[in-house]
């Protein structure tokens, strides 16, 4: 039987990859697995990863999902490779450490643009000020197209086996959520990366582009801008936990703040400022139940004797997740090998 294949990668768009995809038809005898899917290449001179004098790179397929929107389709996701099977400057999943316990829950913030504007924004000016918009009802506050868009995305999210937790109109005009639980870094973000692929594709259908852009109206109005607001866990965290590693991590968090804050999209000086629920840029803050934080900690953390799962409120919204997973990773690990040292020695 034929198989429609549609391999997925990043491009090398600087200072954020665009997703780029391209359908590839293949006979299998029953439904294919990853290790089935062969190599496949492409012109890298126009996708800014080659040049044209030798622009072949070549993708690797590396997750592999059912796409509940073709008849017999796989979503492919991929790295992106060089002739000699190394991985290309651009791919920025083969860079980063992994730690299959560790759990990464994104809230992925976006908003949906038609003509140039956001869903329901008068030709001129501006609609009635944020209030009503976030997880809001009826057609004043969501419009007539939104619902539609979202829900088809849940169930595409659904068929292709990808954790969508849930979703919600968020606090601006035409401003949406959809969250993504993954485990193990690298998967987590690929989850994610397909379920931006899905929406980008599902709303070619209704003539709407959706914006990523942390800031899209500027930062000068009195409007929202989108996050990727990073929940996370390790194994560690999650059943040992306690004040001290706690305390640890924070400390550790806040020496490494530029590099994070690096890795957590372009133009997040636009966002974090201290305002509409942000922590400033140059500051690291962490508070219970506070969304004005660089971290929010959960009541549920402090319950439970300082264990279970943070939130990292600065990644935006198109920023790239496997340099969030990756950096966060980085910075806990330093923490959990110095628990492990000091354990030994008290042993």
């Amino acid at each position: 039987m034929k198989y429609k294949l549609e391999y997925i990668w990043l491009d090398g768009y600087e200072p954020v990859p665009n997703l780029r995809s391209k359908t590839k038809i293949v006979d299998f005898d029953a439904e294919p697995t990853l290790d089935q899917l062969p190599l496949w290449n492409f012109d890298g001179s126009s996708t800014r990863q080659a040049a044209g004098s030798n622009s072949d790179c070549f993708l690797q397929p590396v997750a592999l999902f059912p796409d509940a929107g073709r008849n017999h389709g796989y979503l492919v996701m991929c790295e992106v490779l060089l002739p000699d099977g190394t991985p290309h400057p651009s791919n920025s999943r083969a860079a980063i450490p992994d730690d299959p316990d560790a759990w990464f829950g994104f809230e992925q913030e976006y908003f949906l643009y038609k003509d140039g504007a956001p869903l329901g924004f008068p030709k001129e000016g501006f609609p009635a000020p944020q209030g009503e918009y976030y997880t809001g009802v009826g057609y004043k506050n969501v419009g007539d197209v939104a619902r539609e868009i979202v829900d088809e995305h849940i169930d595409l999210c659904i068929g292709a086996g990808i954790m969508i937790e849930g979703i919600n109109a968020e606090v601006a005009k035409g401003q949406w959520e959809f969250q993504i639980f993954g485990k193990g870094a690298r998967r987590a973000a690929d989850e994610l990366w397909i379920a931006r692929y899905l929406m980008l594709r599902l709303c070619e259908r209704h003539g709407v582009d959706v914006n990523f852009h942390p800031k899209p109206l500027g930062a000068d109005v009195d409007w929202n801008g989108s996050g990727l607001h990073t929940n996370f866990s390790t194994k560690h965290m999650r059943e040992a936990g306690g004040e001290e590693y706690f305390a640890a991590l924070m400390t550790a968090f806040a020496d490494a703040r530029d590099e994070h804050i690096a890795c957590y999209g372009p133009d997040n000086d636009l966002r974090l400022t201290g305002l509409h629920e942000t922590a400033a840029i140059h500051e690291f803050t962490y508070g219970i139940a506070d969304r004005g934080a660089s971290v929010r900690i959960p009541h549920s953390f402090v319950k439970s004797g300082h264990r279970g799962y943070l939130e990292d409120r600065r990644p935006n919204s198109m920023a790239d997740p496997y340099r969030i997973t990756g950096r966060i990773l980085q910075t806990i690990e330093t923490i959990t090998a110095q628990a492990l040292i000091e354990d030994a020695f008290a042993a």
